[in-house]
């Protein structure tokens, strides 16, 4: 499970993000000024560092600099949205800069789009209590581990990374199996069913008339 540190002196901020990024899968921590910020970067290790810029104690620039020796990857969520402010971030070395107020949604693909391309990304998956590692194929539903066949496994993954998304039968089908869709939807049917079974997902994933399934986040 990817780890994230959060700076942030508002704690009801701090406490929101942590909330929607743990339903990701995320394994989060919150420090609320720059200092308890320093003390687990010193401490521990993160994937990623959400870092406020005006903070008590220490600011973000300087815990910036702090971090930087560590290569952990960092994004500045901040109030301070003048394009000299955002140069500014980027050019001491922040991965990303993100203004407030954001929206949830925009801030979840910024760290999914960082995490990507430092490496770190697409390793680990989660949807609600399952988890997946896409490098061991291994998975898990409230910490226990799932049986999957390769297909399954395979199925599982496009639907997780297309959550959401109406998926036609024939390109899921081409994706997964790596052949011409020929019109025979059973094998993709019957996969599907023993993926909501053994994952209890009957609710989850939903089929979509005439298209296909779409798994619901």
């Amino acid at each position: 499970m990817l780890s994230i540190l959060i700076v942030e002196d508002e704690q009801a901020i701090a406490n929101l993000i942590d909330i929607n990024l743990s339903d990701e899968g995320y394994r989060c921590t919150c420090a609320y000024d720059g200092r308890q910020g320093a003390d687990l970067i010193e401490r521990e290790t993160f994937d990623l560092i959400l870092l406020d810029i005006m903070l008590p104690e220490i600011n973000g620039y300087e815990l910036l600099e702090y971090v930087k020796p560590t290569g952990t990857p960092v994004i500045f969520m901040t109030a301070m949205g003048a394009v000299p402010d955002r140069i500014k971030g980027l050019k001491l070395g922040a991965d990303d800069y993100l203004v407030k107020p954001f929206q949830i949604g925009e801030l979840l693909a910024r760290v999914e789009a960082v995490l990507r391309r430092s490496g770190k990304g697409e390793k680990q998956l989660a949807v609600g209590d399952v988890r997946i590692n896409t490098e061991s194929r291994h998975v898990t539903k409230a910490e226990q581990p799932v049986e999957l066949t390769c297909k399954e496994f395979d199925l599982l993954v496009e639907l997780v990374r297309n959550k959401n998304i109406a998926l036609y039968r024939d390109r899921l089908y081409e994706k997964v199996w790596g052949e011409p869709f020929v019109g025979e939807t059973r094998t993709l049917d019957t996969h599907i069913q023993r993926l909501r079974k053994k994952l209890d997902w009957e609710k989850r994933i939903k089929t979509v008339f005439r298209i296909g399934y779409r798994l619901e986040g």
